[in-house]
């Protein structure tokens, strides 16, 4: 169900549309078009790739250019747009079959008028407007039935209901919603005032699919979004007490011996600034001496920890019952696993844009700052490994979960070839992401290399070359000026 929204919220929503790279399915830009057939059949183009897609809504902003993401201002106004003396909102409502939520929002963005129009995901049925069902074939509006293969998607998706959308409890009543839900973080995080009633607490927990009303009584069920994210005590919600994080402490270098293990209570946004302080809190620390003075710094950069746990708790595969995220610390290095395998190879982890199963709960961390923007966490996770010259992070893959590997820091001549080639790589693959090659220079910044000593880091980026994890960018040039490429670039 789509409600009013506070107008922070919009702004949010609308600022983190704009940082998308382009157009998606599920996502389009206007100026000033207001052709109300034109807009109906978008909403049923967006509805069904929402549904396709996973999204539990799609979009369409006035006032953004389509290629910059730009704040331009509209001139379009739904609230004085008729159709034969009817409201556009029912006449659009009138024309879609089945009937969906959508709802127009009039928002000011740095003094200039945007118009939102946020449109719940089809669900059970394909959308029609006026009889016809479209879809989105990249940022094109298309029939569907000129895409059979798509229509045969759709359908099985119908058949499935996104995790964060499945209900963690049902019928609850309102004041056992404010007991089991950690509603203050929630607030906290959104840096919003607490409403001074309880309806205007359900209110906001509603706007942002965390609980919804149940049809016919005055109580609530609260959806997995809510529950993995606020929950006072994952534990009082039973299909989720498992996707708890569990932190564990080893003696050495392997699982013989455990000092110390600990499995979080609270959901993951309300908990999270917590576990990350028990987390560095554990870590053993480095010694360094600087100027006279001595300072004990964490291990693993602190950065890189709280996007890979983020990562860990985001892009998990909820369906796979008996296990949850794992962060486990040895005396010289730190993994981090989830339950799940990847949506895109390991090996393309910096350069692909991130794919999640569950994109609602992913949004909503990035809109409170738990994770960094889209597709650039990897990125800072590999930068601050080599800002502080450690071994490059491995990211691996079992049956069933993904891995990652921190390690401590680890002189150039205790690495073996192994490590020294994938840092290779993943220092090209930094660079390529950056719209840069890695060259000798650069590889010897990387892994604090005395220019005297280039000829250490060419036999670096040969062993590299002869594994085939990096290619040469141009062949014809002198050793010295030459430039290399990831393998896949």
């Amino acid at each position: 169900m789509i409600v009013d929204r506070p107008e922070e919220y919009l702004r949010s929503i609308i600022r983190e549309l704009c940082n998308l790279p382009h157009e998606t399915e599920w996502v389009e830009f206007k100026h000033n078009n207001d052709n109300p057939e034109e807009i109906g059949e978008y909403i049923s183009a967006l509805a069904n790739s929402a549904a396709l897609l996973g999204k539990v809504n799609a979009y369409v902003v006035w006032g953004v250019d389509n290629i910059s993401h730009d704040l331009l201002g509209t001139s379009f106004k739904p609230g004085n747009c008729k159709i034969s003396n009817e409201e556009l909102e029912n006449w659009l409502l009138r024309l879609l079959s089945p009937k969906i939520n959508f709802r127009f929002y009039e928002v000011t963005i740095d003094d200039l008028p945007v118009v939102l129009l946020e449109i719940g995901s089809a669900f059970r049925h394909p959308v029609r407007f006026q009889s016809t069902e479209f879809i989105r074939i990249g940022s094109y509006k298309k029939k569907l039935k000129d895409h059979p293969e798509k229509e045969r998607e759709l359908w099985r998706v119908f058949d499935q209901t996104p995790f964060e959308r499945e209900i963690a409890a049902e019928n609850v009543t309102a004041e056992n919603v404010l007991r089991l839900l950690d509603y203050p973080a929630y607030f906290d995080l959104f840096q919003l005032p607490l409403p001074e009633s309880r309806d205007g607490i359900l209110a906001a927990l509603q706007a942002d699919d965390l609980i919804e009303p149940c049809t016919n009584s005055a109580q609530w069920n609260i959806f997995n979004l809510g529950a993995i994210l606020f929950a006072k005590k994952l534990a009082d919600f039973f299909g989720l007490k498992r996707k708890a994080v569990r932190v564990i402490v080893y003696k050495g270098e392997n699982r013989v011996e455990t000092l110390r293990e600990q499995e979080g209570s609270r959901g993951y946004a309300a908990g999270f600034e917590g576990l990350i302080e028990f987390i560095l809190a554990l870590l053993p620390v480095n010694e360094v001496i600087g100027q006279a003075l001595r300072r004990e710094v964490p291990m693993f950069p602190e950065l890189a920890i709280r996007e890979l746990v983020a990562n860990a708790v985001i892009h998990q595969d909820f369906h796979i019952t008996g296990t949850g995220p794992m962060v486990e610390i040895f005396s010289s290095r730190m993994e981090i696993t989830n339950p799940g395998l990847p949506l895109v190879t390991t090996e393309r982890f910096l350069d692909s844009p991130p794919k999640s199963r569950n994109e609602a709960m992913a949004s909503l961390m990035r809109r409170i700052g738990v994770c960094e923007e889209r597709g650039s966490g990897i990125d800072k996770v590999v930068f601050e490994t080599e800002f502080y010259q450690l071994p490059a992070p491995i990211f691996e893959t079992t049956a069933e979960h993904t891995r990652t590997v921190l390690f401590s820091h680890r002189e150039l001549k205790e690495m073996d070839k192994a490590d020294r080639v994938r840092a290779c790589y993943l220092h090209a693959c930094l660079r390529y992401v950056q719209r840069d090659f890695l060259t000798n220079a650069t590889l010897r910044e990387r892994f604090g290399i005395e220019s005297k000593n280039s000829a250490m880091a060419s036999r670096i980026i040969k062993d590299a070359l002869l594994a085939e994890r990096i290619r040469c960018y141009d062949d014809t040039v002198g050793s010295k000026a030459k430039k290399y490429l990831p393998w896949w670039a």
